[in-house]
C-alpha cells in the first residue's frame, strides 16, 4: 500500500484526460437536445421544486448557480474554454430556469457544442507540439491541478498552459527511458484517442452533463440518470446482469475482453480468452454481424447484453492475431451473471501473542446492495448485503473466530433498508436511524427482528470513502457501544435519496426519459446528533489516505448543514470507552514498532506535500533528481524488508510485503497504453499487497480480546441483564440463523 501512495506523488502530475481518435481536426456534427429530453428536464424541474428536502426556486439565483456547475463539469481544469468564451454565455446564465421550464436546451447544448469544438483545437495544437520536441534544461514548472485558478485570458495563454502539459507528459516518459520517437508515438496516439473519443459524444452526454448541473446546484448528491445510466445503477444495485460473462475495455478502437467471468457463458465455452478483440455482434444464429469497431465501449456493451437464453454471436479477432488476421465465430448463450466481485467477501487474519493466537474474521462490503426488483416480486432468493453477510457470519461462528471486523472502507452507500437489516444483525431489537422530511417530521427506523447473528466482538473499519450506510451503520454501531470504529473519519453524508423513475411519471411504457435521485430526507444517528458534515469519527484513529479539503461532504459549498433532533428511545449495550485508554495505548506502541506502518505515514506526508506543492518541476535534472530520491527510499524499504522476513512469517502485520515497488513504479503511461497482460499482473500485485491498515484495525482487535481475557468489561458484549434473544445462549456463540429469517 505505501508504495501506491510513495509513487503516486511521483504521478501526481499526470492529469491528462483517457483516450479517442481521428486523425482529422474536422468537428463532429453538433449536437441538438431531443425533445424527450427537454421534456425530462420540465418534469425533474417540477419534482424538485415539489419535494426536494431543499426546496430551491428555479430563479434567476439557483440559474446562475447552474451555470457556474456546469461549466465546472465540463472544464474542471480550466484548460478548455477560455475567458471570452465564458463571456460570450454571460447573459444567458440568468436565463437557464427559464430554458428548462420553456422545454429549450438550446443554450446549454450551445455551451456544450463550444466545449467540444474548444477540446478539439486544444488535442490538435497538443499533436502538433510533438513534432517540435522541448527543451528540458529550462527552469519552469507545471501547475497540474488548476481547479482554483482563472480561466486564461487569451489564447496564447491557452497555449502556454498546453505546451506545459504536454512537455510534463513527455517528461515522465523519458523518465522511464522511453526514446524520443516512441514518446512522441505513444503521445501522438492519446491525443488522437481522445479526439476520437469527443467525436464519439452523443446528445444523451451533454444532457446527463447539464442536468447533473442543474441538480448538483441544488444539493451535491442529487443527480439525475439517462435510461443507459440508470440501468447500470440498478445492475449495481442487485449485483447482476444478464450477458456473456467478460470484464470489457476500451483499447486501440476494438472492444476488448480484459478478463472472464468464472461460470459465464464466455468461459465455458473454451473459445475466448483476455486479450482477444471483439469486432462484430449478431443478435440470434442467423442474425447480421454489426460491425462495432472503433464504438464507444458503453455501446459495444449494450449490444452484446440482452435477454436470458438468447444468443449472442461474436466476431473475434484473437489476442495474438494482427488486425487484418483471421477472424472466428463464437456464438454464445446469454445468461444472469454474478457480480461477485463486488459482493460481500471475507477472509480469517491470525494474530500470535505470546503463547495465543486469535482469529479475526473480516468481512469486505464494497456497497449496501439489494436487488430491489427480486424483492418486490416475493422472490425468497433475493440477492441482499445482509443476507450475504449474515451466511458469512454463519461460517464464522463454524471457523470458531473470535472477533468480526466489518471493513467498510470506500463503501459510498445503498440502500437505507439494508443498513438498517445488516445492523440488526449484531444488535437486538432497536431503532437504528432517524430520517426527517421536508416538513420536518422526524420517523423512527427500527430493527424489528429479535436476536443478534453476531454477539462477540465487533469492530468498523472506515475511511473518507466510506459513505451514507456505511456511516449509518457505524455510527448506530457507535452509538450503542457495541463496537470500536476504527481509521478515519467518514465522508460525512448524511441525506437519504429516492429514486423516481421518469418514464412512469409520463405513463411511458418505453425507457426515454430516465431516472431522478433525489434527496428526500436527512438521517440522524439514535443519539439525536447527524453525521452530515462531520462524518463518523473513529475511537482509534487510522493514518488518513484523502483529506477533508479535497474529499468529502465538507468540501461542497452548498451541502446541507449540520443540525441535531431528539435522541431516540435506545439502550446502549456496551461502554467501548472503558476499555479505549488501554488499546489506544496498546496501538501507539506497536506502530512505532511497525516499519510499514511508518513508511505508510511517510508517503501520506509526501503525498500531501506534493498536492500542496501542486507543481512539478519541468527540468530533467531536477526530476531526475526527485525521481532518484523516490528510489533511493524504495530501495532501502525493499531492502530492510527482505531482511526482515524470516520467522515471523505469516503472522498479521509482521510479514514482509507481498509485492515490489516495481508493481507500481510509474511508467508515464495510461491504462489503456499497457500491455494487458502487464496490467492485470500490476492489478494482481495491488490486490496482494500488504494491507497496512487492515492489519493494524486486526491487531486492535485482537488486544481487545487480550484485554477480556485479562479481565477487562468488553464493551461489544451483551450486558448481562440484557433479554436474550430467540436462540441467543449466554457465554457462548450466537446460534440464531438470521440468513433463514430475511
Amino acid at each position: 500500500m505505501n508504495r501506491v501512495l510513495l509513487w503516486l506523488a511521483l504521478a501526481l502530475a499526470t492529469a491528462a484526460h483517457g483516450a479517442s481518435a481521428d486523425v482529422r481536426t474536422s468537428y463532429p456534427p453538433e449536437l441538438k437536445p431531443a425533445w424527450q429530453q427537454a421534456r425530462a428536464a420540465h418534469m425533474a424541474a417540477e419534482l424538485l421544486a415539489h419535494y426536494h428536502y431543499k426546496r430551491t426556486p428555479l430563479d434567476e439565483t439557483l440559474s446562475k448557480k447552474i451555470f457556474v456547475e456546469y461549466l465546472k463539469s465540463l472544464d474542471s481544469e480550466k484548460l478548455v474554454f477560455v475567458q471570452a468564451d465564458i463571456d460570450r454565455f454571460s447573459a444567458d446564465r440568468a436565463r437557464l430556469g427559464d430554458a428548462i421550464r420553456d422545454e429549450d436546451l438550446s443554450v446549454p447544448f450551445s455551451v456544450f457544442n463550444l466545449y467540444q469544438r474548444r477540446a478539439i483545437e486544444r488535442y490538435t495544437y497538443a499533436r502538433t507540439l510533438l513534432k517540435k520536441g522541448f527543451d528540458f534544461r529550462k527552469l519552469e514548472d507545471y501547475r497540474y491541478s488548476r481547479e482554483n485558478e482563472a480561466w486564461p485570458k487569451t489564447e496564447s495563454e491557452m497555449r502556454e498552459l498546453w505546451r506545459k502539459r504536454v512537455k510534463n507528459e513527455w517528461l515522465r516518459l523519458k523518465l522511464v527511458g522511453k526514446d524520443d520517437r516512441s514518446i512522441a508515438e505513444i503521445l501522438d496516439k492519446r491525443y488522437d484517442n481522445f479526439l476520437k473519443r469527443v467525436a464519439r459524444i452523443k446528445s444523451a452526454d451533454a444532457f446527463q452533463a447539464f442536468m447533473n448541473a442543474f441538480t448538483t446546484a441544488i444539493e451535491p448528491h442529487t443527480n439525475y440518470l439517462v435510461p443507459r445510466a440508470a440501468e447500470e445503477f440498478d445492475i449495481a444495485m442487485r449485483l447482476s446482469l444478464v450477458g456473456i460473462g467478460a470484464v470489457l475495455a476500451e483499447k486501440d478502437d476494438y472492444t476488448t475482453i480484459r478478463k472472464l467471468v468464472p461460470g459465464g457463458p464466455a468461459a465455458l465455452s473454451g473459445r475466448l480468452k483476455s486479450g482477444d478483440r471483439i469486432v462484430g455482434v449478431a443478435q440470434g444464429a442467423g442474425g447480421a454481424m454489426t460491425d462495432i469497431l472503433g464504438w464507444r465501449l458503453q455501446d459495444a456493451v449494450a449490444l452484446i447484453r440482452g435477454a436470458p437464453d438468447s444468443v449472442v454471436v461474436l466476431d473475434v479477432l484473437p489476442a495474438d492475431a494482427a488486425p487484418e488476421g483471421q477472424r472466428k465465430r463464437v456464438s454464445l448463450v446469454r445468461k444472469k451473471i454474478s457480480l461477485e466481485e463486488q459482493a460481500a467477501k471475507s477472509s480469517v487474519h491470525s494474530v500470535r501473542d505470546g503463547k495465543v493466537t486469535r482469529r479475526i474474521g473480516v468481512i469486505a462490503l464494497p456497497s449496501f446492495y439489494e436487488d430491489f426488483a427480486a424483492k418486490r416480486k416475493g422472490d425468497r432468493r433475493y440477492r441482499s448485503a445482509t443476507r450475504d453477510v449474515s451466511r458469512l457470519l454463519d461460517k464464522f461462528r463454524i471457523d470458531r473466530v473470535d472477533s468480526v471486523l466489518m471493513d467498510l472502507r470506500n463503501n459510498g452507500g445503498g440502500s437505507l433498508a439494508e443498513a438498517i437489516e445488516l445492523t440488526g444483525l449484531f444488535i437486538d431489537k432497536g431503532p437504528v436511524v432517524q430520517q426527517r422530511n421536508a416538513r420536518g417530521e422526524v420517523l423512527v427506523m427500527s430493527d424489528t427482528q429479535a436476536g443478534v447473528a453476531w454477539e462477540g466482538p465487533l469492530g468498523v473499519l472506515l475511511n473518507r470513502g466510506s459513505a451514507s450506510a456505511s456511516e449509518i451503520f457505524a455510527a448506530a454501531i457507535q452509538d450503542y457501544g457495541r463496537g470500536l470504529i476504527i481509521g478515519d473519519s467518514s465522508f460525512g453524508k448524511g441525506t437519504v435519496q429516492n429514486m423516481i423513475d421518469l418514464d412512469l411519471l409520463a405513463k411511458s411504457n418505453t425507457p426515454q426519459f430516465g431516472e431522478l435521485k433525489m434527496t428526500v430526507a436527512q438521517f440522524f444517528r439514535v443519539n439525536g446528533g447527524t453525521t452530515q458534515l462531520h462524518g463518523v469519527m473513529p475511537d482509534i484513529l487510522l493514518p488518513a489516505v484523502s483529506h477533508a479539503e479535497n474529499f468529502g461532504e465538507s468540501r461542497f459549498d452548498n451541502a446541507l448543514p449540520w443540525a441535531q433532533v431528539r435522541a431516540a428511545d435506545y439502550k446502549p449495550v456496551g461502554d467501548p470507552k472503558a476499555v479505549l485508554p488501554i488499546l489506544v495505548t496498546l496501538h501507539e506502541a506497536r506502530v512505532k514498532k511497525d516499519r510499514e506502518y511508518q513508511y505508510l505515514k511517510e508517503d501520506i506526508a509526501e503525498l500531501t506535500r506534493q498536492r500542496r506543492r501542486n507543481s512539478v518541476s519541468l527540468n530533467e535534472a531536477e526530476r531526475r533528481s526527485e525521481r532518484d530520491r523516490l528510489e533511493a527510499r524504495l530501495r532501502s524499504r525493499e531492502l530492510r524488508n527482505d531482511r526482515g522476513a524470516n520467522s515471523d512469517e505469516g503472522a498479521v502485520g509482521k510479514q514482509s510485503a507481498s509485492a515490489k515497488g516495481g508493481a507500481f513504479r510509474d511508467d508515464g503511461l495510461q491504462s489503456s497504453e499497457r500491455d494487458l497482460a502487464v496490467e492485470l499482473a500490476a492489478e494482481d500485485a495491488r490486490k496482494n499487497a500488504k494491507d497496512v491498515l487492515l492489519n493494524e484495525a486486526v491487531n486492535i482487535l485482537s488486544d481487545e480480546l487480550g484485554v477480556l481475557q485479562s479481565g477487562a468489561r468488553l464493551a461489544s458484549r451483551v450486558k448481562p441483564d440484557s433479554p436474550l434473544g430467540p436462540g441467543q445462549k449466554r457465554g457462548g456463540d450466537a446460534v440464531l440463523d438470521r440468513a433463514q429469517r430475511r
